[in-house]
Order: structure tokens, then sequence, then C-alpha cells
């Protein structure tokens, strides 16, 4: 779930941080340029764990800042395919629900990928096990499987009602055994 990945970066480094530690300025600008922020085929950066090199130092004409090239390990979220993860039931809708797992949102259950038969009713989905309705309720806790993960292209231009780009989307499923809502199987 959770990788170390090794980056090299050319940053510059504003002079009003010149005048703390180097290590503490760099990690704290490279915080800013990819903590928070999803790296495609890495996934989303959680933090940066250690910077194993720091070189350069210069100072191009016209600038008055440093330009170093630092050599870094990021702590990477990227689930693998297979992965058994818990969260929480964010929304739900016609074409399925959408899973949060409190720092990462952008994880969808499609209707296909749901336990068979599914029904959606009074805004919920709900299983029929033989005989026996189980819902899906709205922020219950639910164990998923990780199905695929996909890295959408940046789009050029976004309609006006869009909903927000995700750089990086996981698509669930809960048609297993032992997954779906946690009260389904205490």
């Amino acid at each position: 779930m959770f990788y170390l990945s090794k980056i090299e970066h050319t940053l510059r480094l504003p002079p009003h941080l010149l005048d703390r530690d180097l290590d503490q300025a760099i990690k704290g600008e490279l915080e800013t340029l990819f903590v928070d922020k999803v790296i495609a085929k890495l996934g989303l950066c959680v933090s940066v764990y250690d910077i194993t090199n720091i070189s350069g130092g210069f100072i191009f004409p016209g600038d008055g800042a440093s330009t170093f090239t630092a050599e870094f390990r990021l702590i990477m979220f990227r689930p693998f395919v297979g992965e058994i993860l818990s969260g929480e039931v964010e929304e739900s809708d016609a074409n399925g629900l959408r899973l949060s797992l409190g720092f990462f949102k952008d994880i969808m259950l499609p209707v296909h990928l749901l336990p068979n038969p599914s029904k959606f009713a009074d805004a919920r989905w709900t299983w029929d096990y033989g005989g026996v309705e189980l819902p899906i309720e709205k922020e219950e806790e639910i164990r998923f499987r990780v199905h695929s993960i996909n890295y959408p292209p940046i789009p050029v231009e976004q309609e006006k009602d869009a909903k927000p780009f995700a750089p990086m989307v996981i698509t669930a499923s809960i048609d297993y055994d032992g997954l779906g809502p946690t009260s389904w199987w205490v």
C-alpha cells in the first residue's frame, strides 16, 4: 500500500529560505511541491521520507534564488491490485458507490463489481442474499478489494458542471466472500 520512491528533482530555493539549514529548507520546498499530489504510475505522495543527496547551489543571471538538484525518497500511497482495504462509504448512486480511506476519496465501486444480485432503491444499494436484504449504508465501514488503478490523462478543458478531475482513480470490488460492509460479517 505504501512505497518508497526515489526521485531526482531540480528546484529553485528562494533567498528568504537561505538562512535556514539547507536540508530543512529543501525538504520544506519538496513538501510544498510533492505532498498531497499524485505522480502518474507512482501514486499519491504522502510525505518526504529523506533527502539522499543535494548538489548545485547555482544562481542564474537575473535570479536571486539558488538552484539545487536533490535526490530524495517519497512515501507514496499506491495499493496493489488484489489488495484488501477497509474504508468508508462516501456516496451511493445508480452507478455504484464512492468510497473513502479518509486521506484518499477517489475510490469507485461500479455496479458490476457489487455482489449479485444487488439493487438500488431509496438512495442506497442492497444485496439480496438468499432472501435476506443486506443494505450498504452511507458512512458505513466497508472492506473491499482493489480491482484496478487508473491514472487518467489531464483534460485540456473541463465542462463547468463536471466533477473535479481525479489524477488517480481506484476501482474497487466487493463481489467476494468477506468483502462488503463489516456489519454483514460480524
